[in-house]
């Protein structure tokens, strides 16, 4: 059941935002390896711009267990880090607060956007819901990754 596996995949992966632009991907994994084994780390970077090759300020980190990362975002979240306190939570509450912003409609399918406009009555997300913003961002994702690719061949 590959739902599951999204599902309990989002509940194992945190949002790491607010960063200040000195902390670097060894210092957030030292940061966060205490409270369980780190599986994968996402530090994004400014890929076009002015600030192309910076930091965004924000990354995702995956636990092998949910416990763990629950853990993580419980003594993590609003925690200084070179004077800025983080902003920590559960990769699928970062995706329900983001698609409440116009900057990430296009995460969502067009039925479902006025419904997080207005706001829904349980203020969650379906599983097919879920399914669909991850496809469409991994859509996204993969297009930006064919616009980066030319420029990583001419070098």
């Amino acid at each position: 059941d590959t739902n599951g596996f999204v599902d309990e995949r989002s509940e194992s992966r945190l949002y790491v935002g607010n960063l200040d632009l000195r902390i670097n991907e060894a210092s957030l994994i030292k940061m966060f390896s205490p409270y369980g084994k780190i599986i994968s780390e996402d530090f994004l970077w400014h890929t076009r711009g002015p600030k192309k090759g910076e930091p965004r300020g924000y990354a995702f980190i995956e636990y092998s267990r949910k416990e763990e990362a629950e853990l993580a975002k419980e003594k993590m979240h609003g925690r200084l880090a070179c004077g800025r306190p983080l902003v920590v939570r559960l990769a699928s509450e970062k995706l329900l607060e983001d698609s409440s912003h116009d900057h990430s409609k296009r995460l969502l399918p067009e039925a479902n956007r006025t419904r997080f406009a207005s706001g829904s009555s349980s203020g969650q997300m379906s599983r097919d819901e879920k399914v669909a913003a991850i496809k469409n961002k991994l859509k996204a994702l993969e297009e930006d990754e064919k616009q980066r690719d030319p420029k990583k061949q001419k070098r």
